[in-house]
């Protein structure tokens, strides 16, 4: 009893904390939409008297209100700051004594991929677990790479790849690898196969992404604070971008390091217990996750039936709903991920991520039992993606109001006006710029806040110093105009696909690759053709309403330049030279970080044989496979591996479709059978040709 007594202590006082904050920042949000409301109101001809105005007024009122919370978001994190964080975070509870004092429990590190560049992915898992053993705590814990790769000349390099890690790093028995034979259920059914296998082996499990790193230090502090939190189900942090090259990604990896540190405190002050899982950094109770957790497919139609694509938030509001807390944790540190190199690339994953988020409405709107603060992270996400028709929306609306003032005659008694008195249309062009300051205001005023915060806190030398700072945050606000159309119109055609329940193809994401001229003009020609004509049009029906339609048309009009000068590495690096869009970590070195980097350069192998038929020819690869594979040879499949082995030795692998290849690489008896077959083929076969290559090769090393 003594020791529930002030846990139970701990967590009245901080939800009665967080509901002060979360009815403040209502009140704040509210209030100002209101006002902001009644001015457009004013500013309308027929202030709202036409249902064309009130459809304008309710889309205004839900923009400028998400907006709001946003603003707020970011000056609740400034005041926080200014006060030296806050004193009911759970990393505050603990002075860093006891931390040391709390021994570890088991713990699992996950690593789930799909078709990711193998060098590359696991040369980070590598430096990740360089980094926890120089904590001295490596027995603490246990890796799995988890692949839901199809593609065999994929998982093939994937097992020889997991294979020499393990050697190399003295990891057997320590880092394992699971391929699951069917794909169900996206990321989060990859993770639920590992916990149906092995979730008993260990206490919590840390969950990374492909492009995920992690400090050691800040692992093994996850894992000491759950333990003195045996409340805590999901520990958050907040991870940052890092190893941009493209101007792109370096634009996203120094808004993400230097605004984030506002946003990410503020919305840890108001979330406080309810936070939300981001799907990856981020620790886990594996008890308590096995047992309320698991996610069903959603009962309903179209999008809103089958399996939830986006597991992050509804696992966290399943783990609130059982009873324990879920905490954003800024403070932590040391977590980190990559951004996509191009436009189109951020693109192409926000179309996945688009309709998983828009099935949280269902979730949010009929799963009993959720936090009401877990419902609200579930409209944000969902938000994230329908502002953009709903501004999209406003702008058409705007155009219509602007087309009829302009080509129709003035209506004394618009939409059936009652009474002997006609309704005077009115124009108040300086309410109208005042209205115009106040949404700026909301969404650039924040980023000036950060550079103040920098100044406060002194720590405006880790960008570059003053004022290359100032002239990072300058040039990060033009791109993100330019920018800020072209997501608008591409998150609009997403969200209509999504309600239509089109299918989307998932893959692994281009970490390299510079978008060309063709791919941009392909891609963004809709976008440049509607800007165009909607710039056109506005221009015959008033200069003044021209110039309102530029800071909309004129990033559309050149999204294809605008995509293809972001994506290149020469001028990302060329401002880095400069030592623009700098952030702290490429200032001071980080042994977690130069790891990454130097394992990812070393040159690896490149073989001029595929991954099948290195499996097939190279005998410690053979047996390697052999080892991983099974015996499918059961019933008719007995004679359908045989003449899927015969036909790969008489003609090679090209006779195989994908889906008969990794049949074959999946059988035992066939790998063996294959390999020996194969070094028994004619030199002018397609086997013996092979053979040739790879001898040249070996004398070549």
């Amino acid at each position: 009893m003594d020791k529930t007594e002030p846990q139970i202590s701990v967590k009245r006082r901080w939800r009665v904390v967080a509901n002060l904050r979360r009815a403040v920042l209502m009140l704040f949000v509210f209030g100002q939409t209101g006002i902001a409301s009644y001015y457009l109101l004013w500013v309308l001809p027929y202030h709202g008297g036409t249902a064309l105005e009130i459809g304008m007024l309710v889309l205004f009122a839900i923009l400028y209100a998400w907006i709001a919370v946003g603003f707020w978001t970011a000056v609740f994190g400034f005041v926080v700051r200014l006060m030296g964080g806050d004193r009911h975070s759970i990393l505050k509870r603990h002075s860093e004594t006891d931390l040391q004092h709390t021994p570890l429990a088991k713990t699992a590190v996950l690593l789930p991929i799909y078709h990711e560049p193998v060098h590359w992915t696991l040369s980070g898992l590598k430096a990740v677990y360089r980094d926890i053993e120089r904590t001295g705590q490596i027995e603490h814990f246990e890796f799995y790479i988890l692949s839901d790769s199809r593609d065999p000349d994929v998982w093939l390099e994937e097992q020889v790849a997991w294979s020499n890690l393990a050697k190399e790093l003295g990891g057997e028995g320590r880092i394992f690898y699971r391929r699951r034979p069917v794909n169900l259920n996206y990321k989060s059914g990859n993770v639920a196969d590992f916990l149906r296998r092995w979730g008993k082996r260990c206490t919590y499990m840390v969950v990374l992404d492909a492009d995920s790193l992690m400090t050691g230090s800040t692992i093994v502090r996850m894992v000491r604070l759950m333990q003195r939190e045996p409340g805590v189900g999901i520990l958050q942090t907040n991870p940052n971008i890092i190893n941009g090259q493209s101007l792109f990604a370096r634009i996203q990896q120094f808004a993400n390091r230097f605004y984030s540190t506002l946003f990410a405190t503020g919305l840890a002050a108001i979330q406080m217990g309810d936070a939300a899982f981001w799907g990856h950094n981020a620790i886990l109770r594996i008890e308590p996750f096995m047992k309320h957790c698991g996610l069903r497919k959603l009962p309903g139609f179209g999008i809103f039936g089958g399996p939830i694509m986006s597991h992050d938030f509804v696992e966290a509001a399943y783990m609130g709903r059982a009873g324990y807390e879920v905490w954003l944790e800024p403070g932590l540190g040391g977590s980190y991920e990559e951004s996509p190199p191009t436009l189109a690339d951020e693109l192409a994953r926000d179309s996945r991520w688009a309709k998983g988020n828009l099935q949280h409405l269902w979730v949010m709107l009929r799963e009993p039992g959720l936090r009401f603060a877990h419902r609200m992270a579930f409209l944000n996400g969902i938000m994230a993606y329908v502002a953009s028709p709903l501004w999209l929306g406003f702008l058409i609306l705007t155009t219509i109001a602007a087309a009829n003032m302009t080509l129709s005659p003035i209506e004394y008694f618009p939409d059936g006006h009652q009474g002997l008195f006609p309704l005077w249309p009115e124009w108040r062009p300086e309410w109208a710029l005042g209205l115009a300051l106040s949404t700026l205001a909301l969404l650039f005023f924040p980023k000036f806040l950060a550079i103040i915060d920098a100044v406060i806190h002194r720590f405006t030398k880790d960008f570059g110093g003053l004022f290359r700072l100032f002239c990072s945050v300058m040039l990060e606000i033009v791109i993100s105009v330019l920018l800020a159309p072209v997501r608008m119109w591409a998150h609009s055609r997403y969200v209509v696909s999504a309600l239509l329940n089109v299918s989307l193809q998932w893959a692994g994401q281009n970490r390299t690759e510079e978008t060309s001229w063709k791919e941009a003009l392909i891609t963004q020609m809709p976008g440049m053709v509607l800007g165009a004509g909607w710039s056109a049009f506005a221009w015959s029906l008033d200069t003044m309403f021209f110039l309102w339609s530029l800071p909309v048309a004129l990033p559309l009009i050149l999204a294809a330049p605008t995509a293809v000068y972001l994506s290149r590495n020469s001028l990302g690096q060329a401002l880095r030279k400069r030592r623009m869009l700098l952030i702290p970590e490429e200032n001071a070195p980080m042994a977690l970080l130069e790891d990454a980097v130097r394992y990812r350069s070393r040159e690896f192998s490149h073989s001029t044989l595929t991954p099948l038929e290195q499996a097939v020819l190279k005998l410690d690869y053979n047996r390697l496979h052999q080892a991983l594979a099974w015996n499918h040879r059961r019933g008719s499949r007995k004679a359908e591996l045989d003449s899927c082995v015969a036909r790969c030795l008489e003609h090679g692998p090209e006779a195989l479709s994908r889906s008969e290849m990794s049949q074959v690489a999946r059988d035992r008896e066939s790998l063996q059978t294959l390999h020996e077959g194969a070094w028994r083929a004619s030199p002018d076969s397609f086997w013996g040709r092979s053979i040739a290559r790879l001898s040249a090769q070996t004398k070549e090393t």
